[in-house]
């Protein structure tokens, strides 16, 4: 049976997507047969040693009174020692620079093969969540980023939009495979909308609060709503404590505290819930190099669209490899606050469309990006790495 290591510097289980995403990784590879042993950072409450999934978890003990560079150093080093120390792995698979490039480093010494999942790069995301960071610094992890790309065996990316960006960084595009996220159909199953008589309805985000989200496009976007329709807004998501004070700022200074809700994340097994009692899921990413240059594969958008809600999403390359346009969503010019109200208020006056548009996307969800098709394109890849 081979043996995988699957180090990631994100805590599993948690609310975060790249939870979820880990999760049915595992789910996927123990079922194809192989032995796992996902290394991750510990939350100080969940047990050092665990199991997941079929799947073996070590946690590494974090000191959170160091910043976050060097937390992710010191989780390198110690994937490093699990290394060196464990029998010898077949596969190494790794989702940051901060344990792959030593783990890529090493790849011939210690005999086994080399997968980098790229569904995020710090050099282009760290600055979203600190802005004092030192382009300087940014630069030398890019460095470290591409020399990782060029070591690792196979790589593998949630888009398109990302295999493009890994491409610009002097990787050969075939060497990439894209594998999107996706949704569990038993998780996420389509439910009737809720009647509009006699209620308030509700524009729901679920995510994070990280600056690439476009929530402040969405927030100004609300009083344009509110001239026309009452209307809640709700923010359901995990961030930094800047994140919630700049939000809660914009809300301040438009005045409409009374409909606004920002709550803090709750465990992903509660989301259908949330999805079921709103009326408009909303995905107003940013125009930033996160999402138009980078790419990404939102999680939040599929599991939208399988939940059977109308979607209101900004339209770039990264949404429409997903959705068709004014079939499984209607699509606003990203970071137009009068763009989204215009179309926000298109799906509010019109609950035909809603209907239409949330059948069609679920249907598309359900039968074009389940976790188990993401299984599947995984599984091809593991059979390449080991032929």
């Amino acid at each position: 049976m081979p043996r995988i290591l699957y180090s990631a510097f994100d805590v599993v289980p948690s609310p975060k997507g790249a939870s979820t995403h880990i999760l049915h990784n595992l789910r996927g590879l123990v079922a194809q047969g192989y032995d796992v042993h996902l290394i991750t950072p510990s939350d100080g409450i969940l047990p050092l040693e665990d199991s997941l999934e079929g799947a073996r978890v070590t946690r590494v003990a974090q000191d959170m009174t160091q910043n976050f560079l060097a937390r992710a150093a010191d989780f390198g080093r110690a994937v490093m020692r699990h290394v060196a120390l464990a029998p010898a792995y077949d596969v190494a698979h790794y989702r940051s620079v901060w344990c792959g490039l030593p783990l890529a480093q090493a790849r011939r010494e210690r005999g086994y093969k080399t997968l980098f999942e790229v569904n995020g790069l710090p050099s282009v995301e760290l600055k979203y969540h600190y802005p004092a960071i030192e382009p300087d610094l940014l630069a030398k992890i890019k460095e470290q980023e591409i020399a990782t790309l060029h070591l690792s065996d196979e790589i593998i990316c949630p888009s398109r939009v990302t295999r493009d960006y890994i491409a610009s960084l002097g990787l050969d595009p075939k060497r990439v495979t894209v594998i999107p996220n996706g949704v569990s159909p038993s998780d996420f199953s389509a439910t009737p909308l809720p009647a509009r008589e006699n209620r308030v309805p509700t524009l729901l985000y679920i995510g994070t609060l990280a600056d690439w989200q476009g929530l402040d496009v969405l927030i100004k976007a609300l009083p344009k709503i509110l001239d026309r329709r009452a209307v809640k807004l709700q923010i359901v998501g995990r961030g930094r404590s800047r994140q919630r004070k700049l939000l809660a700022k914009y809300v301040r200074k438009l005045g409409i505290e009374a409909s606004v809700l920002i709550q803090p994340a709750v465990p992903h097994h509660e989301i259908p819930a949330l999805m079921a009692s709103a009326d408009i899921c909303v995905a107003p990413l940013g125009l930033n190099d996160r999402n138009v240059t980078q790419g990404a594969c939102p999680i939040k958008v599929l599991e939208y669209m399988a939940a059977a809600r109308p979607l209101l999403a900004s339209n770039m390359p990264i949404v429409r490899e997903l959705v068709r346009e004014d079939v499984d969503a209607l699509l606003f010019s990203p970071n137009d606050p009068e763009d989204l109200a215009r179309q926000a208020l298109a799906l509010l006056d019109d609950f035909e469309l809603s209907q239409r548009i949330a059948a069609s996307a679920s249907e598309r969800a359900l039968t074009k990006f389940t976790w188990h098709e993401s299984q599947k394109k995984l599984g091809k890849v593991y059979e390449r790495l080991l032929a």
